[in-house]
Order: structure tokens, then sequence, then C-alpha cells
């Protein structure tokens, strides 16, 4: 299933059917966009049962009457098999691999894509004028041109095409973040704006006003959406097995750019130790991807070839075991799809088997002949191994051919039996048991190794039991995290009309415009100009020349002549503009910079840790359909702040809390589990 748009009979603003101008469709019927509706709605009912647990445990907090205690006991045990049913149905969708895999590929094993993180629709317009009006003292509704352009450009984030194009439309609202921030954004005033997105894995939704959770957010959408562009490249081709390895390696290295630049997240998706385990999952796609490149053009039967193609393989499946250890760690285990996890389990097995096949095959097919090079097979069999078979040297196995032979039959056993452990895992899996083509592939392998372990089997040896030793992993070529230049693309701001942003900032403060009427005396306006780069700044302004009189100070920067804004304008051509000045004089606007004072400490929508409440009630009181910017919000006393290194460090939290109540369910059984604040407070986490 690709992103091909079916006709459905919507139309974009061209009034064709395809994509829209920015972004994606939303409507279109493709398997991607299906799954992110699915994803949105899910998230949805999630957070509606969230809703109805918070107030049964506040009930069953205030109440001391038995009978409505073990009503809402009850009640709880159904609202937390509704979470758990609704966790699985998520986990369904992120197993959902097959919908992002090249529709061409009928013979590659399925690779792994992150789903996208879900948000709302947000409304800048009302809190944008106002504050712009209020801060810069300018029309505010001369901006809803901008406003508009703003508000498009992140609703096609939400919906980014599976290609550059979509990309690069979320770096370039990426890149407008820190613009808007500097703006509209200060630590001593909040806008009234709440950013609510949900976890790609738990559904479990983070409101805060704080702009850092935007700027995380979007960054791991952009490391998602590479992850998707890996998975859709034809893996039969040259080309395309490149770029599926550079689009991997991009992601990890956009996931480490936000493992490294943003702490103490509160969503469990983009926590340090999650973060880690998709940056291990991403290289090791891309280490894959690099093995089916070098066997794309065929692996020679050769004594050499087969040896690299067996440290290859033994790499591949290292790479794969490091993620699954990584995946079954504390509380990784508990949120990540067990489809993942056994499909990192499988793929160990399966490589490693390969591995054992390549040099069990070089061992048996090719004997010493007096014409080969006997110090380089020697050299390259001592480095297959960390210590040699039954301290056997290069040398004695590469000379004898029953010693060949049975070290070779130790391997074709290991790599039989490596293979149908695999198949066993697959199939405790019920969503790998729907990939066909994978099962084709262990099976087949399986077949290989077990037809030439018999081909090389004796009836009169039933003593032969040797182990075969593990087959040191190395590579030629290395996955490497790759950060893109997506990252940092340059663009226009929005509002450059509001000024330079050295001087016309959100965390800067000056008076109102006011005029000041510019006359002539001895062809002297008294005073000097500055500003390379702009605004213009008066400097030596004489105390006693009319411009001072009526009203102009040192320092004030001028923003007007006449009708002429100035604000981007450099000395050169102020003076310009001042130097036919007549008699009658001509008026200016400008602006006197005042104290900013100390800041105070960013403040969000989500509560301390040491309040009993850890979970943002603010996302929890806004119906799914009504915007929040016209709520009103009563500040709490303790606020969470998280954002880049080196600033404020506080503890961060995810969900409800959940009261105590297993004891008293009926028939003593435990309530289904599902995220809580107890599972996130771990400081190994953040």
């Amino acid at each position: 299933m690709t992103d091909t748009i079916l006709t459905n009979g919507i139309k974009d603003r061209a009034g064709q059917n395809g994509y829209f101008k920015k972004g994606c469709n939303p409507l279109a019927l493709t398997g991607r966009s299906k799954l992110q509706n699915e994803r949105a709605s899910l998230n949805q009912q999630i957070i509606r049962q969230m809703r109805m647990r918070a107030g049964a445990e506040n009930l069953l907090r205030a109440t001391s009457n038995n009978k409505v205690c073990d009503m809402v006991v009850l009640e709880l045990s159904y609202i937390n098999s509704n979470l758990q049913l609704l966790m699985e149905q998520l986990e369904g969708l992120n197993s959902s691999v097959e919908v992002y895999q090249n529709i061409q590929e009928t013979s590659s094993i399925p690779l792994i894509p992150l789903g996208l993180k879900e948000t709302k629709e947000m409304d800048f317009s009302v809190s944008f004028k106002d504050f712009i009006l209020e801060h810069y003292s300018e029309d505010g509704s001369s901006f809803e041109e901008e406003i508009a352009d703003l508000m498009d450009l992140r609703q096609a984030c939400r919906t980014p095409s599976r290609n550059d194009a979509g990309i690069e439309t979320l770096a370039k609202y990426f890149s407008h973040i820190p613009l808007l921030e500097s703006r509209f954004f200060s630590a001593t005033r909040q806008m009234g704006i709440f950013f609510t997105w949900y976890d790609s894995f738990t559904g479990v939704p983070v409101c805060q006003q704080n702009v850092s959770l935007e700027k995380a957010s979007i960054l791991f959408n952009i490391g998602a959406l590479y992850t998707q562009i890996g998975t859709r490249c034809n893996r039969q081709t040259g080309s395309g097995l490149q770029d599926a390895i550079t689009a991997f390696q991009k992601a990890a290295g956009v996931l480490h750019h936000l493992k490294e630049t943003f702490t103490h997240t509160p969503s469990f998706d983009m926590s340090p130790s999650m973060l880690s385990m998709l940056i291990k999952m991403m290289l090791a796609q891309a280490q894959e991807c690099l093995f089916e490149k070098i066997a794309l053009s065929g692996i020679r039967n050769e004594f050499f070839s087969l040896l690299k193609m067996a440290h290859e393989a033994a790499k591949v499946g290292d790479t794969y075991d490091q993620v699954h250890q990584s995946m079954s760690q504390t509380p990784i285990k508990d949120n990540v799809p067990f489809f993942w996890s056994t499909v990192a389990q499988v793929k160990t097995h399966h490589y490693r088997s390969l591995a054992h096949y390549f040099l069990a095959t070089a061992l048996l097919d090719h004997q010493l002949r007096p014409s080969d090079d006997e110090d380089q097979q020697e050299k390259a069999l001592s480095q297959a191994y960390d210590a040699m078979p039954d301290g056997r040297s290069p040398l004695d196995i590469l000379r004898k051919r029953e010693e060949r032979r049975r070290i070779g039959k130790a391997h074709l056993r290991r790599a039989v039996i490596g293979h149908e452990e695999g198949l066993r895992i697959h199939s405790l899996c019920r969503h790998l048991r729907k990939l066909d083509v994978l099962q084709a592939i262990l099976q087949a392998s399986h077949n290989r190794s077990l037809a030439k372990f018999n081909d090389n089997d004796r009836e009169d040896e039933f003593t032969d039991y040797m182990e075969a030793p593990d087959i040191v992993s190395k590579t030629e070529h290395k996955a490497e995290m790759e950060t893109p230049m997506a990252t940092k693309v340059k663009v226009t701001d929005f509002f450059r009309r509001l000024g330079p942003l050295s001087v016309f900032s959100a965390k800067q403060r000056w008076t109102a415009p006011r005029t000041v009427r510019l006359r002539l005396e001895d062809r002297d306006l008294g005073f000097t100009l500055r500003g390379d780069p702009a605004p213009v700044q008066v400097t030596s302004l004489d105390p006693l020349c009319p411009a001072a009189v009526d009203g102009l100070k040192e320092g004030d920067y001028i923003v007007a002549v006449g009708d002429a804004d100035c604000k981007w304008m450099v000395v050169s051509e102020v003076m310009r503009l001042l130097k036919d000045v007549d008699e009658d004089g001509i008026d200016i606007r400008v602006v006197s910079l005042m104290d900013s004072g100390l800041p105070m400490p960013t403040k969000s929508a989500t509560y301390c840790g040491g309040i009993s409440k850890t979970y943002s009630m603010i996302c929890l009181a806004f119906d799914d359909d009504k915007s929040p910017k016209g709520r009103k919000v009563t500040k709490k006393g303790s606020f969470l702040s998280w954002g880049v290194k080196n600033h404020l460090k506080s503890s961060s939290t995810l969900s409800l809390p959940t009261a105590d109540y297993s004891g008293t369910l009926p028939w003593n059984k435990p309530c289904p589990t599902f995220p809580s604040s107890s599972s996130y407070n771990d400081s190994a986490l953040y």
C-alpha cells in the first residue's frame, strides 16, 4: 500500500484529486491514512476513559459509603478493562507494518516503521492578535494572512506526505517554532495556548503551554517519517537499498538529536530510555539493508566471499540481539508492542543462523588446494572465531578434509536449530503470523540448511556431538547515525513585519510608539544615528535640540519616518529619508526600550510530581471538539518545566494516579494494568 490517492470525490484547492498543496489529503483512501485516522480515534477513546477513571477515583476518595465504594470499584474495573483493550488495539496499529512496505517487494523481510504522533488542531489567531496589539502596539488584524499561513503549515504537519516533501514540511514548521517562541512566548506571560500531543505507544495525551513540547514532537515525527520512507523503498534494487539505508540512518540521527536536546520530556515515547531503544532499532534496520545490498548481486560460492558474508550476517544478528535486549528492559517492555520484540528476536536467530550456514558452506564446499593461498585462508579462518573449535589450529582444519566436514556439520546443526527457533518464536505472535513473506523466508532458509546438513550426514555417525562456536561479528560497512540537514532549514519569519527579532521580541519591553517632530537647526537635527544591522537607534542626543524637547530620548529606536516603516532599514536608508526635511519638519515614530526585570520561570499546564494529581487535568477538561483557547484555567501553585539541557530540571509525569483498591475488587483479582504515575516516575527514565 502506498500513498497513492484513490478517487473518492474529494478535491484539493486546485480542483484535482490528489495531494493538497501542503501536506497530504487527510481524507485520502490510503492504508497509511486509515491507520492514522484509527490512531486518532483510539486516542480520543483513551482520553474519555481516563476522564471517567479520574472522576471515579475522586469519588472513591471522597465517599465513605460502602455501597458507593463497591459500585465505584466495579466501575473502575470496567474502565481499566476498556483501557487495556484500547491499548491492545493501539498495539495492533503499531504492528501493522505491512501497510508501509513497498508493494513491489515479495521476497524481502519486512521492516518496522514508527507511527506519527497525533495532535489536536490549533487556533493561534485570537491569542496572537491580542499579543501583537498589546505587546507590539500593532493592529493584530493586519497579520491575519500570516497567522493563517502558520496554521495551514501546522495543519499540513499533521498529515505529511511520505517523501522528501513531507520531511520538508515538518522541517519548515520546526524551523519556524523558535521564531514563534521568540516573538510570542515570554517567560513572564502565558499565551493561553495549549499544545496537546498523544503518546505514539500508549495513546496517553500530554497537554502543555510550553512550546518545547511542540518542538520535540515535531522532531519525533521527522524521525518517524524517515522510518516510513525507509520501509517504503524498493529493496530489490541497489538505489532503493541505498535510499533505505540513508533514511534509517537519518531517522537514528534525528532521534539522537531529540534525545540529546530535550530532557525531562513528559511523553514516554520521547523518554531517553525509549529513544535509545528506537535509535538501536533504526541502526539495526540500516545494518540489515547494508547486508542485503552486499548480497543483492549474488553471493559467490568462494571461500573468502562466504566468510565475509558470515561475518556480515553475524553483525546483523548481534545488532538485533542488542535491540531485543533493550526492549526487554523495564519499563520499555511494558509499552513496546509484542510484535516488535518478537521481530527483533526472530531476526536475531535468522541472521545468526545464516552466518553459521555461510561458514559451513565455506568449509564443506572448498578444500585446500595446492594453488590456494594457504596463509590467507588460515588468517581468514582464525578471524572467524574468538576461540578455535576444540582447540584446533586453523591450518589443521583447512588441511584435513574430515575436520572440515565435522566442523561444517556442527555449524549446519546450529543453523538448523536457529531457524527452527526463529520459526517457533514467529508462531507465538498473532500479528507476525499475518506476514506470509517473513514466514516463507524463514521456512526457505531452514529447508536450505537442513538439506545441506542431510547431504553431509552419514548413517554410521552416532557420536558426533561437537558444538560449533559463535562467529565473530564484524562488517566493512557499519551503519552510523546521520544528522539530516532537514533540521536546519532556513525559513522566512512569518511575522517579519514586526521588526528585527534581536530587538522586537517577546522578552523585550518598550514604550508605546510616540511621534516626534523633527526640525532642522542650522542643517543639524541634534543627534546622530547608528544601526547596521537594523533597527536604527538615536545616539549623541543634544538635550536642547527641538527633537529632545518634543520627547526624543537617547537610545530610542526609530520605527517609522513619515509614512515609511523603517524597522528593517539601516542608517543610510533612514538618512536618505531625513535628508530632504523642509522647514516644516517631518514626523518620526520612536520607541524606548524598558527594563525587562528579572525573568520568571516558565510555567506549563502539568502539575509537579509532588502533588497527588500528576496528570494534566487541563487536557482532560477540554471537550474533544472544542478549542482550549477560550477556557479559563485556574493556576496551580507548582508547575512542570522542561526543555533544552541546562534548563531548570523538574519531575515529569504522564498519567492519572490510581487508587489502591485492588484488594476490594471482586474475587480479589488485580485490575488490568495501564500507564500510571508510578510507572513513569522512575528516575532512570528521565
